[in-house]
């Protein structure tokens, strides 16, 4: 099997009320997640790791606000576009569900369990 580009979907937001170190902790999950990914040989994505330096270039203040909402989402759909697979951790997210909704439509793979990732030889 040649190596896939695999967009981590999880948490980013969900369930932290806007609360700055309850964010970081679900990137550090999503970000642990997608190390996985990697040791398993595959490339893994982030859909934060490009919109949010985009939202700021664009002039965001903070995640929320208009400008970041205006990437957030967009971006990590563009970027499922360009990847193989999606891996979808554990926790509550609408936007998550809905990355896997826009690779199911693509007709990608929906990775729900490390263990289904094949890993490259």
């Amino acid at each position: 099997m040649k190596a896939q580009q695999i967009l981590i979907a999880g948490p980013y937001r969900s369930g932290t009320n806007g609360d700055a170190a309850r964010i970081a902790a679900n990137l550090h999950r999503l970000e642990q997640a997608a190390l996985a990914v990697y040791q398993r040989g595959h490339v893994p994505v982030i859909g934060e790791w490009l919109a949010l330096p985009l939202a700021g270039a664009a002039g965001s203040q903070q995640v929320g606000d208009e400008i970041s909402e205006a990437y957030l989402y967009p971006v990590a759909h563009r970027l499922i576009a360009q990847c193989q697979g999606i891996y979808r951790i554990e926790g509550a997210s609408q936007g998550a569900d809905k990355d896997v909704e826009v690779a199911e439509a693509l007709g990608l793979t929906v990775y729900r369990q490390l263990a289904e990732i094949p890993a490259v030889q």
